[in-house]
């Protein structure tokens, strides 16, 4: 692609947010568009956003289970900036208007009480960084009208298909548990849907935000004091529709719940 062309893109990704009129795939749109475009058609985006007077929060992993890359032909993971207006309150019913095709994940959050960046970044840095963890619920959604010709080149250019984000309000110190063993069980209509441990997320969601940062280094991008971090799902993403009513349950670390309207 060209750069022109990748600009294109991310200002179609940013009207198609605004307006709700989705729309096509960056792989459907531009044959032959790789990783490399992704990545920067996803920081065109960011740019866009933060000069209309949004903000960065943090950034998201996907893809960190080997089952979910090779659905969508991925080698390694892959990662997107959270904003500021993408933070639910639990709690809350969100609109189905304000959504696409979404579908629920259960993760956990890191929130880092220091800047986080290199290339040799790893999990002792990790731990170093982190303030707390808290439970989270990603609503994963995306801006594109159908399914593209490649997943991981659309899903890195749309801010690798994050939606909206609910946090829990119990946070944990990671010395004061194993965060390997911490499960979490979605739960859709008072049905069990899905459940899991957090070591399903590269052995251990740690290993993630360490990937995370290292990637970032590639851009000359480091994690910020404050920031969030979503490490990744430990389940299998579910989809919710108008009327559904979600909880995740996260044991000693608590619930967290929403709801879907029309």
């Amino acid at each position: 692609m060209t750069d022109q062309q990748r600009r294109e893109a991310a200002a179609a990704l940013v009207e198609a947010e605004n307006t709700r009129n989705w729309c096509e795939p960056i792989t459907l749109a531009y044959q032959g568009a790789d990783v490399e475009d992704a990545y920067a058609i996803g920081q065109y985006v960011t740019d866009a956003k933060v000069a209309a007077g949004r903000v960065v929060k943090g950034h998201k992993v996907g893809l960190t289970s080997k089952a979910m890359r090779s659905t969508t032909g991925a080698t390694e993971p892959d990662y997107g900036t959270l904003f500021d207006n993408w933070f639910i309150d639990e709690g809350s019913k969100i609109s189905m208007s304000r959504m696409n095709r979404p579908l629920a994940e259960v993760e956990l959050v890191f929130v880092l009480k220091e800047d986080l960046g290199g290339p040799d970044v790893n999990a002792v840095d990790v731990i170093r960084a982190t303030d707390f963890i808290l439970p989270a619920i990603e609503v994963v959604d995306g801006r594109y009208s159908k399914s593209g010709a490649g997943g991981v080149v659309d899903s890195i250019a749309d801010a690798a298909s994050c939606g909206f984000v609910i946090v829990g309000g119990n946070p944990v110190l990671l010395t004061d548990v194993d965060i390997r063993s911490i499960g979490g069980s979605l739960y859709l209509n008072g049905e069990l849907e899905e459940s899991g441990v957090a070591a399903a997320v590269m052995g251990n969601p740690i290993n993630s935000v360490a990937w995370l940062a290292r990637k970032l280094d590639e851009f000359g991008v480091r994690l910020q004091a404050g920031q969030t971090i979503l490490s990744g799902s430990f389940i299998r993403a579910r989809t919710i529709a108008a009327g559904d009513s979600v909880v995740a349950d996260y044991g000693p670390l608590g619930q967290i719940s929403f709801g879907v309207v029309e």
